[in-house]
């Protein structure tokens, strides 16, 4: 029998055609949608971007954060500096702000990896703190009552709303296409290996410490770019709002109800958000309490999330990461369906 490896399935490569024909309709939105649709598809790109993170350094990392709101004020805050201090188009300056956030990312990991568990988390929070009353110091970028970005005056509303709206796809599909790239490399299964059993992964030659501090660093990048794009699409930007922890609350309310380490799961759970904050949001404190309600029926009933729920029932995996090892008789066609006779499975 000949064995191969199967790393795709039929849901799959339907869910590719699915993708793309969404992303080439999403990118014509700006010449027939109104401006209100563009501007919530920017701001739902941000807390997916956020999301996605989140799940690759909790969910596929194992380090639980409550403080990535700090490296998405630093790349709103690094978008400002480049764009009215030094002069650079401020389009031009959200990728440049999520290199400064990751290259930032470096120090802050010496002190958040010190930590471990529960206390990482809450040193994440802390640390995020520390960067808000610091920022909130300094005059030259507004202080503690924020300031405008004013290096967007002239660019009439019409072509800054469009530019943004296509960066925020562009970050998003760079966000999906570049996390599954990521986590279908060896590298991937380095950090997966890693959040099940450090020690166990390093007894087999894993660098733990390399690989996390590289997932951090990653993470911190694409949290920049949310930062710097939510901004550059806002306008204006203040510590307290670019520093909130609400940033990161969101962020694992949407992985939570979409499923943990899974790459599906922040799809299906910022849909699931963006329903709920279109349709719910007028009703204030009622909306925040049903929202945590939900998050903690979907956490006691569904382990792993809807999406979660949903693969298991139905065996659906549109962005598989697992490798399938079959042996099939060579006259006979690979199938990736149940082992029967004539095929067996093994998947890693």
């Amino acid at each position: 029998m000949k064995p191969t490896v199967i790393r795709d399935t039929r849901s799959s490569r339907i869910a590719l055609r699915l993708f793309a024909t969404w992303l080439v309709f999403a990118a014509t939105l700006p010449f027939w949608a109104e401006t209100a649709w563009l501007r919530e598809f920017t701001e739902m790109a941000c807390f997916f971007i956020l999301a996605m993170m989140w799940n690759l350094l909790a969910g596929y990392g194992g380090m639980v954060s409550v403080g990535q709101q700090a490296f998405f004020g630093l790349g709103g805050y690094a978008m400002l500096t480049l764009a009215d201090l030094l002069g650079i188009n401020p389009f031009l300056a959200i990728p440049m702000a999520a290199a400064c956030a990751a290259v930032l990312a470096v120090p802050v990991s010496w002190v958040a990896f010190r930590l471990q568990g529960g206390y990482f988390a809450i040193g994440t929070w802390v640390i995020a703190e520390v960067l808000r009353l610091t920022i909130a110091n300094i005059q030259s970028v507004g202080g503690g009552s924020g300031t405008s970005l004013t290096s967007l005056r002239g660019i009439d509303r019409a072509t800054r709303q469009n530019l943004t709206f296509w960066i925020a796809l562009l970050c998003v599909t760079a966000c999906i296409v570049g996390v599954y790239a990521f986590l279908r490399s060896k590298q991937g299964l380095a950090l997966q290996a890693i959040r099940d059993n450090p020690m166990a992964a390093e007894s087999q030659g894993i660098a733990v410490q390399k690989m996390k501090l590289s997932v951090f660093v990653i993470s911190a990048m694409g949290c920049g770019a949310a930062g710097a794009l939510y901004f550059v699409a806002n306008l204006r930007i203040s510590p307290d709002a670019a520093f909130s922890v609400n940033w990161t609350a969101f962020a694992i309310f949407i992985v939570v109800i979409g499923g943990i380490g899974q790459l599906e799961g922040p799809m299906l759970g910022a849909s699931i958000y963006w329903l709920l904050n279109r349709f719910f949001s007028d009703y204030g404190t009622w909306y925040q309490m049903g929202l945590g309600l939900m998050a903690i029926v979907i956490t006691i009933w569904f382990k792993r999330g809807l999406w979660g729920a949903l693969s298991d029932r139905f065996e659906l995996s549109f962005f598989p990461t697992r490798r399938t090892l079959t042996w099939a008789k060579p006259d006979e066609p690979v199938v990736t369906g149940a082992p029967t006779d004539s095929h067996m499975k093994l998947t890693h």
